[in-house]
């Protein structure tokens, strides 16, 4: 095989395994974009770095976190949007001035407690945790038997003080 042919094959791989072009249907591991989406977001001047947070669910991105301007929240999904894999955006991110942001986290730890405590007071929504809160929007995920048992975490969650914004990732099992 001639050096030429060697290098276009590497290069061609490389390519592959950065996710340049993937098609959705044929979306990296989760993990692996996971991993993209930190490197970017770490390496794209004003884009968050370590302020903003992601999950990834077949390809499709949850962004999380608190930034001190609208500016970086768009830098950020724009990066994220970027990497190959990604499928769907949707971002939460928090704009929260800095003399704010300090209380704020203090805050969610009591928030975070509060929900946790109102979900434990129900059987049904053993399966139900908090992944995360960030700036009083409560991240709710795992499982439910039906979608009343789901609205129900959901209505406990609001009904805690210091909570501004709910979202759910619960998997209702109800069809």
């Amino acid at each position: 095989m001639s050096s030429n042919r060697k290098t276009n094959l590497m290069l061609a791989t490389l390519v592959l395994a950065w996710g340049v072009g993937v098609a959705p249907a044929q979306a990296a591991d989760d993990s692996w974009i996971t991993a993209k989406i930190k490197i970017a977001l770490m390496t794209t001047d004003g884009a968050g770095r370590n302020a903003v947070k992601s999950d990834v669910e077949q390809g499709k991105v949850t962004l999380t976190g608190t930034v001190d301007s609208q500016a970086v929240k768009d830098k950020a999904e724009a990066t994220v949007r970027a990497v190959g894999g990604v499928t769907q955006v949707q971002n939460l991110i928090q704009v929260v001035k800095p003399s704010r942001q300090e209380a704020t986290h203090a805050v969610d730890k009591d928030v975070e407690a509060a929900v946790h405590a109102a979900l434990r007071t129900d059987k049904n929504l053993e399966a139900v945790h908090i992944k995360s809160v960030e700036n009083g929007l409560v991240f709710l995920d795992g499982s439910t038997t039906g979608y009343a048992h789901t609205l129900l975490a959901i209505e406990k969650a609001y009904a805690v003080t210091g909570v501004r914004q709910v979202v759910s990732g619960i998997v209702t099992k109800e069809k």
